[in-house]
């Protein structure tokens, strides 16, 4: 499996990680997803799906908050991703994450996984 390193972003509060797993695409977001990180997010994820990866993996495990904007960038590139065949994976979210997904219904249109590596090793079964 391909483990390279493509990249990374900060801010003060939000560090982006991007690395690819085979025909996935992993982004980890770690710190605090807002009005002020998103773009920080949302310029990998677009890239990403620029390159032609149209399957990513979200490891939530170091996502501390996210706000409705935050949700809206995942929310887009889901729509971007689905457009392309594929489809956003969110895996081992926070219950502080986990709880704005449940309050807004958008738990619903992603596919949730506890782990990255479920997330990865369900790549190529027919749920994206």
């Amino acid at each position: 499996m391909d483990h390279g390193m493509v990249g990374s972003a900060q801010s003060g509060r939000l560090l982006v990680e991007v690395r690819e797993e085979g025909a996935s695409a992993v982004v980890t977001p770690a710190g605090e997803l807002d009005h002020h990180t998103a773009d920080l997010l949302r310029e990998p994820l677009d890239d990403l799906l620029g390159k032609g990866f149209s399957r990513l993996v979200v490891d939530c495990s170091r996502l501390e908050f996210c706000d409705s904007t935050g949700l809206n960038v995942l929310l887009g590139a889901r729509l971007k991703a689905e457009a392309a065949g594929g489809g956003v994976h969110l895996a081992a979210m926070q219950p502080v994450v986990a709880r704005v997904f449940e309050i807004t219904g958008a738990e619903a249109v992603f596919t949730v996984h506890g782990s990255v590596a479920d997330a990865l090793a369900r790549e190529g079964d027919g749920t994206d």
